[in-house]
């Protein structure tokens, strides 16, 4: 099997939470891999830069705003894409939301929904628009989910994220049995990395070391690194890895 397995030459990608952090970091590498990218985020602020880089290093992107938290919203970013790229092959289910650290018990349920409305339903609402339009076309496709090590372990303190998380994992599973063969869906399990979500944690001294105690690597990834599993699960390197959950942690979950 040749390298040309991996490329991602002709296909257009679509990334939600693509202007930083791991989305970012996957729309530039799937450019690299030859895909057209187009990276999508609730707000404009720092679409450009990413879509910067990808034309610096010779692809092509354009920037597009998407809540994924509406319906209407998510349509129009996939008819803008169609529009000047033609018919998505690859999405990215990257968006995703952590605001509470703490104890479940003073959680409420706001904050509860909130994160699954973006984490898990978001994630649902593009997988959904993206497989209909692909039924359309009679064509085949891929869905990357970015879940988390907490889709597949529980994490102290972030309940409603890693319960969403856990969402997306069973999400992926049960996609890629429905959905098959015409669309794989696979997910990735990223551990701690180097991001604005774990920034609060990076600068927590105590904290910090404490997690790199659990993690055999002793560090957090660059978002680099989870960024090369998701090309090889959206290229043709890939066409029989379905349902598959790519635990990319540094050894976090295996102690």
């Amino acid at each position: 099997m040749g390298l040309e397995r991996f490329s991602l030459e002709g296909s257009v990608a679509v990334v939600t939470g693509g202007s930083r952090g791991i989305g970012e970091a996957i729309a530039v590498e799937m450019a690299e891999a030859g895909a057209t990218v187009v990276p999508v985020a609730r707000s404009a602020d720092d679409l450009d830069e990413t879509v910067g880089r990808i034309e610096s290093a010779g692809g092509e992107a354009i920037a597009c705003t998407m809540d994924v938290t509406d319906a209407e919203s998510v349509a129009a970013a996939f008819d803008r894409t169609e529009a000047e790229f033609g018919p998505v092959d690859v999405l990215v289910n990257n968006a995703g939301t952590n605001p509470y650290f703490g104890n479940a018990r003073k959680l409420d349920i706001d904050t509860w929904e909130h994160i699954f409305a973006v984490n898990a339903t978001g994630a649902f609402r593009c997988a959904r628009e993206f497989a209909r339009r692909i039924d359309e076309r009679e064509e085949t496709g891929v869905v990357v989910n970015v879940a988390s090590v907490g889709g597949v372990l529980g994490l102290p303190y972030q309940t409603p994220y890693s319960a969403s998380k856990h969402a997306m994992v069973g999400m992926t599973r049960t996609l890629a049995i429905e959905w098959a063969p015409d669309i794989r869906v696979n997910a990735l399990a990223p551990g701690y990395v180097k991001t604005e979500f774990t920034k609060g944690v990076r600068e927590n001294e105590s904290i910090h070391e404490d997690l790199l105690a659990e993690i055999p690597q002793d560090r957090f990834a660059d978002p680099e690194e989870i960024a090369g599993a998701a090309v090889y699960l959206a290229s043709d390197a890939a066409t029989y890895a379905t349902g598959e959950i790519h635990v990319v942690d540094g050894g976090y979950a295996s102690k």
